[in-house]
This record gives C-alpha cells, structure tokens and sequence, in this order.
C-alpha cells in the first residue's frame, strides 16, 4: 500500500497526544498526524476555537503546509473531531492539495442532525456531569479543582462548538465514509450513525465496535483495523 497520513481531529477536551499511542498500532503505511488545535497542550495558551469555521480553516493551514501536494490522506474525527473532518474534507475535496482516499467519523449522528439535550451555559459541577453523561466517560483530571479550573475554558468552548455546529454546506462529499459507533453507545444511535449517508454521492460502511459513545478511549487497534480496512476497499 502506497503510505496514507491519517489526519484525526480531536474529541471535545482530547488534545493531539490522545493519538500518539495509535502509531503503534498502526499499519506500516499508514501515519497518523493529529491536528493541534488551540485551547490545549503546546497551544494551550491559545484561546480555542468556539465555531466550526475558524477551527477548519486552523486545521487545513495545518494539514497544507505539513504535508506535499499529491499526498494520499484519509480524515478521522470522533464526535465534534468527526463534523470537523466532515468539513476539512469538503476543504480539501475543494482544492485537491492532497488526494483525499476516505473520511471516518466516530461516534456521531449525521451533520445536519442537532442534539437536543445541552451542556453549554450550565454551572461547572452541573456542566462536568453533563458532558460526563453524555459520554458515559470523564477525564480523571476533571476530578481535581484546580486541573478542573485549568481545563474547564476549552472544554465549554469545544462544547459549545459542537452544541452550535450546523453543516457550512448543504454540498454532500464525493468520496467513500466510514461511520463507526460504539455497540452499546446511549448517546448515538445506529439509525443516527447510518445518517452519514446523505453525506455523500460515495459509498457509507457502517461498523460497531465493543463499548460505549467512548469506545475509543479504551482500545484502538479494533478501529485502525476498521479505517485500514476502509482504505484498502478505497484504493480498490
């Protein structure tokens, strides 16, 4: 296989490193290069992004300038990461600065479906255990009030980026989508996750793996096995 970069975008509170350990479990073709978006780690300085727009066009002066005209790429995104690769895709459809072979999205209704249950504007304790509902998971760090205080400000700005996202085109993608959703996840449905077809004129695969809306947090190597198997049906 001619090498792909999997470009991942992160999961509202998730920073870059969350995808370090993913390089080993990946196929030798495969590179996996999150996308550094501000509010955490090297960036943490950097007040985060709280609309989708400003957040893509960070994320494709990334991806254009780490990377050579030509290069094959796939995106992957798990929830707020997955309406954020659903629009570096189109970016990237637009201009072909790289050849994009696929888009995976995890854990995620289509993009035009709006949630109806909210955390955005909740007091800290009601907020945390909102998210941590939502998710059936919470960052340990969260436990702690000063990390909690540290932490808190880009988690209610992806949180609100996600709550507020509507799709920046009504233009569905040309290529193939993966849509992936944890098997016992309480927050997307399987109907939900099947919505990635009106996403495009290309082909929808749907797939489930075991655990909940966090599924990924736990094991990754079931989900690259997934995207890599998603990427070889592409190039066929």
């Amino acid at each position: 296989m001619e090498e792909t970069v999997l470009i991942c975008l992160p999961f509202a509170g998730a920073g870059p490193s969350f995808f370090t350990p993913w390089t080993a479990y990946a196929p030798a073709w495969m590179r996996v290069l999150p996308v550094r978006l501000p509010g955490r780690e090297k960036r943490f300085a950097e007040p985060a992004h709280t609309t989708a727009a400003p957040a893509v066009e960070d994320a494709y002066g990334q991806v254009t300038e780490a990377l050579e005209a030509g290069t094959r790429v796939a995106l992957f995104g798990h929830s707020m990461g997955a309406v954020l690769a659903y629009e570096l895709a189109h970016r990237l459809e637009q201009d072909r600065a790289v050849r994009l072979d696929a888009l995976f999205v995890s854990g995620s209704p289509g993009p035009w479906t709006v949630r109806a249950d909210r955390a955005g504007g909740l007091p800290d304790d009601e907020f945390v255990a909102r998210v941590r509902s939502f998710a059936g998971y919470a960052h340990p760090a969260l436990e702690d009030p000063e990390m909690r205080e540290l932490l808190l400000p880009s988690l209610r700005a992806d949180v609100q980026l996600h709550e507020t996202y509507r799709p920046l085109s009504d233009r569905p993608l040309s290529g193939p989508v993966t849509s992936v959703r944890g098997r016992t996840d309480t927050l997307v449905s399987a109907v939900e996750a099947a919505q990635w077809a009106d996403a495009t004129t290309g082909k929808l695969t749907t797939a489930e793996l075991d655990g909940g809306h966090m599924y990924l947090t736990r094991e990754p190597r079931a989900l690259l096995e997934v995207i890599a198997d998603g990427l070889r049906s592409a190039r066929e």
